[in-house]
């Protein structure tokens, strides 16, 4: 629809439009230059505004793939029954942040980089989308990030280096993936970069690079501890980075993402962090940015 269309549709007139535009509010993207409304997504933004929302029912998940995540929105998702929809699919931080914008799920998992550097490179990262206006950062933990490798080879090889050589078989992550933000970074100290790396495989999820390493598809990933630990392979550390979710302002007060929060605090979640290995909780459920 035209902004003459969605005005008459929503009977507003065409300036209030314009102001829901700047501030980020009605679903919008320009064509030629004109602004134009996918009426799917206003009607969408009409029914998820109205009383705090009518999919309270909803929590679906995109972005950055986890191993502790996936195992706690399963057995959220196995509690609530049929009450609501609980789902959590992987798909890389950028699209998923792609399809927050596009209003298709509710939150976004996200990493980009190194832990002491998150505090600036997460807003600058969602800033990059228009939507980010009405988004905020919630931390949901620390973990180890690095590369995991099958046993074997880091029996016989335990300088990271000479993984480098084409002889050793890389499953590395798609584009617009953390994991591949923090593998570029890596290979960068080493004077290098991930178009000189033997790479048979190209994964679009952690858990897919960690099991073509485990069926011997690959010899060598980048991915987290956690990961590594729980396909039984090797892993090597460089470092620290920090996980959190991108969502709006009015999924982070849902109570089915505050739900999600209490389980990330639980007892249980700490004992399926120690099997799993590489994670710290350090303000765990803090608003992190967007508090403006």
């Amino acid at each position: 629809m035209s902004v003459r269309q969605v005005a008459e549709y929503l009977h507003l007139n065409e300036k209030k439009i314009y102001t829901l535009i700047s501030e980020g509010g009605i679903p919008a993207t320009k064509v030629t230059g004109k602004w134009m409304f996918p009426r799917e997504l206003v009607d969408r933004w009409m029914l998820d505004s109205s009383h705090g929302g009518l999919l309270t029912d909803r929590l679906i998940i995109a972005g950055s793939d986890d191993p502790l995540i996936h195992r706690l929105v399963t057995e959220f998702a196995r509690d609530t029954g049929v009450h609501a929809l609980i789902s959590y699919t992987p798909t890389g931080t950028r699209l998923g942040l792609d399809l927050l914008q596009a209003r298709r799920v509710d939150a976004c998992a996200i990493h980009w980089g190194p832990n002491s550097e998150s505090q600036t490179r997460h807003p600058a990262l969602l800033r990059q989308y228009g939507q980010h206006r009405n988004w905020v950062l919630i931390r949901a933990f620390r973990r180890e990030q690095g590369i995991m490798v099958s046993p074997p080879v880091l029996k016989h090889t335990g300088d990271p280096k000479l993984l480098l050589d084409t002889q050793f078989r890389w499953a590395l992550r798609q584009k617009g993936s953390g994991a591949q933000r923090f593998l570029m970074e890596v290979l960068s100290r080493f004077g290098t970069n991930a178009g000189s790396l033997n790479s048979p495989v190209i994964a679009l999820s952690e858990r897919e690079a960690a099991a073509a390493v485990s069926m011997d598809l690959a010899d060598v990933a980048p991915g987290a501890r956690a990961t590594a630990t729980e396909y039984g392979l090797g892993f090597i550390g460089f470092g620290w980075e920090s996980f959190d979710f991108a969502l709006p302002r009015g999924i982070w007060f849902r109570r089915l993402f505050q739900d999600l929060v209490m389980r990330l605090k639980s007892g249980h979640c700490r004992e399926l962090a120690e099997e799993l290995t590489g994670y710290e909780f350090m303000n765990c459920g803090d608003l992190v940015w967007g508090d403006d």
